[in-house]
């Protein structure tokens, strides 16, 4: 398991991740990215939404 700053979690050899609902997701390649932003559309996969601009806080 490798944590990338400021992005996903990379997780290599695991057979299936089971996500913060308690389902389980097959893997299917030897590395995959999880979000830890929780802002991904594809959770618990990393789509890259971590790298999207934030929207600037209301005055």
């Amino acid at each position: 398991m490798t944590l990338c700053p400021g992005g996903p979690m990379l997780l290599r050899g695991a057979t299936e991740v089971r996500d913060e609902d308690g389902n389980l997701h097959p893997v299917e390649r030897p590395v995959v990215a999880l979000c830890r932003c929780h802002r991904s559309d594809r959770l618990p996969w990393c789509d890259s939404s971590h790298k999207a601009p934030r929207p600037a806080p209301d005055p």
